[in-house]
């Protein structure tokens, strides 16, 4: 997992015109879970950017006022109409427990239905992963190589090395389809 640091405050009020008030402000209220105890802080919202608005799973440091927490970005409330980032869960990453996260998908090679006139199509983007936080990959790759016209490559297929896929082993990850101009062609 990549890595990245968030600076935040303790909260001292917590209610709905205290956190009104602090994204007025520029900072996002956010809420630590997993650990001891419940941690209440706020932060930046110009420290959520990089985690917000990439596919890429990150290990959070979360410093604040001093003390420092590892952690995952668990969950994001946004603004119906404006898109602002109203509030973040991040949930605490402990020593020997295992986390659920989800994880982008890489499709590596050119398939042989592609070269044949086919079209890839990627059915999933991420998958759901279980494991200890220094096992869980950047992102999974998923070879295409041997897929020909109409074959796909199920989530069942895919090799996992110290994390266990939580999706559905039935579902595509990605999908040679066959054109229509190549359809009729075919059954000549």
């Amino acid at each position: 997992m990549k890595k990245h640091e968030i600076v935040g405050y303790q909260r001292a009020n917590l209610g709905k015109s205290e956190a009104q008030s602090l994204r007025a402000q520029g900072y996002v209220p956010s809420v630590l879970y997993g650990g001891e105890q419940q941690v209440h802080f706020y932060a930046p919202a110009m420290l959520f950017r990089e985690l917000l608005y990439t596919p890429d799973v990150f290990e959070v440091t979360l410093n604040i006022e001093g003390d420092l927490y590892q952690a995952i970005l668990q969950e994001t409330q946004f603004h119906p109409v404006n898109d602002m980032l109203l509030h973040a869960d991040f949930l605490a990453i402990r020593e020997g427990s295992e986390i659920k996260v989800d994880v982008p998908v890489k499709l590596v090679g050119t398939s042989t239905g592609v070269i044949k006139g086919g079209k890839l199509n990627q059915k999933l983007r991420k998958l759901r992963v279980k494991g200890l936080a220094k096992n869980i990959p950047d992102y999974i790759e998923v070879n295409v190589t041997d897929l020909d016209l109409g074959k796909s490559v199920k989530v069942g297929a895919i090799k996992a090395e110290g994390y266990t896929i939580l999706s559905p082993t039935s579902n595509p990850v990605a999908s040679v389809d066959i054109p229509r101009a190549l359809r009729g062609q075919m059954g000549k």
